[in-house]
C-alpha cells in the first residue's frame, strides 16, 4: 500500500520553480519513497537532531516526514544544499 505524498506550501511553490527536469525527477523519486518509506533507498538518510528524512538529487534536497498513523508523507522543504537546513 503506497502512502500518499502531500507538500507544505513553501514546497510546492519551490517545486513549481524549479526546472521541469528536476521537477519530474523529484516527483519521480518522491513517489518511489512513497510505495515503501521504510526500504533502504539510496540518497536518503534520516536527519539528525530532529524528525525526518532527507533526499539528495543533485544539489537539491529534499526534506520530508513520514506519519505512519496517516499512511502519509509530508514534503517540508525543497531547496539547494546551502539554504534548505536553514
Amino acid at each position: 500500500m503506497a502512502y500518499d505524498i502531500r507538500f507544505t506550501k513553501q514546497a510546492a511553490k519551490t517545486l513549481q520553480k524549479i526546472p521541469v527536469s528536476l521537477k519530474n525527477t523529484i516527483r519521480y523519486k518522491i513517489e518511489q519513497i512513497a510505495e515503501d518509506p521504510f526500504l533502504k533507498h539510496p540518497n536518503v538518510t534520516k536527519l539528525q537532531n530532529r524528525e525526518g528524512y532527507r533526499l539528495r538529487v543533485g544539489d537539491w534536497r529534499i526534506l520530508y516526514e513520514v506519519r505512519q498513523d496517516d499512511i502519509l508523507i509530508i514534503v517540508l522543504k525543497i531547496g539547494l544544499r546551502k539554504e534548505v537546513y536553514r
